[in-house]
């Protein structure tokens, strides 16, 4: 009977918190509407623990070395990629398209990793195309970060002759380090040492109090810890690179660290810049009204939201939005976005690219989807990092009209 008191009890508080949700977005919506604006805040802040296999497999010929698979927006893209299967329980790379119809495409397989590839029905594809270091090749240490919750696994990477420049790569939503690896070589070989993080709640880092995401709001304290660390092992100069949420973190360490003055710059990948942006996508990606987007967000904005989402504290997604704090920037951005993105729509990157085009390089793509950048024009990825590095100064920043160079916000 203590039981089940204790689960009407939570009920009540559910239900109450709705009615709040209703009240706190002013939109006369019933208890449908408010249970898919709590549906969807839980959803963005908890981390995910699978990911779907949305790719149907027709036909594996091992000995021809090809995989005939569901026609879909990400595979029938050109390059090579990633292919998870049996429940992530196997991998393998696939390339070139071979053979191509409406409703399935053919393509090469370069290597399986590991599981029975011959027995997939169904799969994913990934845009990182490497497991680790040893993928590429190059000679790596296995590092700790200290961070406020606990020692933070990463990779480094030394180049032959490292000069104190270092570029730190951080991960995106519901994916880990290896999602980085793909930048290594073209930074390694202009002598930066690459420094590939973990963050909390991703699956490898030490969890936070509450197991949930801040979408940058706190993760960025775990990359200022890792500018830290750098800065112990010698770095002088840092580039902060982040790859979809990993580019919202960035953006909140480049400007609310202690260290920022150690940061000359700023690389993002399909970045998140304005989150109200991506939650109106993804809603309208799942059929839902437009309120909820807005509710959830609500919801995730305020202390009281906790009690639906099981988070610590409410997020502030003013600061978080970098269309409108676009101004507060102070250093050379390289920005990459594709139009179809899929995920993260480009609409966020290209309005900060036309409010700052003073210190914003922005590299369009009309088809990449999100994160394949790499994987789609793998040269062209790599000459535009290459170009940009090139330009940058040896300082990197431009001072604010309303803040001293290096000084530290919030």
């Amino acid at each position: 009977m203590r039981a089940s008191h204790g689960r009407a009890e939570s009920a009540v508080k559910v239900i109450a918190t709705a009615g709040l949700i209703v009240a706190g977005v002013g939109v006369a919506a019933g208890v449908g509407i408010s249970a898919l604006m709590a549906v969807m805040a839980r959803r963005i802040v908890t981390p995910s623990t699978k990911s779907d296999e949305d790719v149907r497999v027709y036909a594996v010929d091992l000995a021809a070395g090809t995989i005939a698979l569901q026609s879909t927006p990400d595979s029938v893209l050109r390059g090579d990629y990633s292919f998870w299967f049996s429940a992530s329980s196997g991998h393998a790379h696939v390339g070139e398209i071979l053979r191509q119809t409406s409703d399935r495409v053919t393509r090469r397989i370069l290597r399986v990793d590991y599981g029975d590839l011959a027995a997939a029905v169904r799969g994913r594809l990934a845009g990182y195309s490497f497991l680790g270091p040893w993928d590429l090749g190059v000679e790596f240490e296995d590092v700790s970060v200290p961070t406020g919750a606990g020692e933070a696994p990463a990779w480094l990477v030394v180049p032959p002759e490292p000069d104190g420049r270092w570029v730190i790569q951080v991960h995106g939503r519901g994916v880990q380090r290896q999602e980085t690896l793909r930048a290594v070589p073209v930074f390694r070989s202009l002598g930066y040492t690459s420094l590939l993080v973990s963050y909390r709640n991703d699956g490898e880092a030490p969890g936070s109090a509450d197991g949930r995401y801040s979408l940058g709001d706190t993760e960025w304290l775990d990359i200022e810890a890792a500018i830290a660390f750098a800065a112990g092992r010698g770095a002088t100069e840092i580039v902060l690179m982040g790859w979809s949420m990993g580019g919202a973190i960035v953006l909140q360490a480049a400007t609310r660290s202690m260290l920022r003055h150690l940061v000359v710059g700023i690389v993002l990948d399909s970045p998140v810049i304005d989150w109200a942006d991506v939650a109106r996508f993804q809603g309208g990606t799942l059929g839902l009204p437009a309120v909820v987007a807005s509710g959830a967000l609500e919801v995730l904005g305020r202390r009281w939201g906790g009690l639906v989402t099981g988070q610590a504290g409410p997020i502030d997604f003013a600061r978080l939005d970098f269309v409108t704090r676009a101004a507060e920037l102070d250093l050379p951005v390289l920005l990459m976005h594709s139009d179809d993105d899929g995920y993260v729509p480009a609409t966020g990157s290209r309005a900060l690219a036309e409010r700052r085009p003073d210190i914003v390089t922005f590299l369009p793509f009309a088809v990449a989807r999100h994160t394949k950048l790499w994987n789609y024009d793998r040269e062209g990825w790599n000459q535009a990092i290459t170009n940009w590095l090139g330009e940058i100064s040896p300082t990197g920043r431009t001072s604010h009209p309303d803040r001293p160079a290096g000084a530290a916000e919030g």
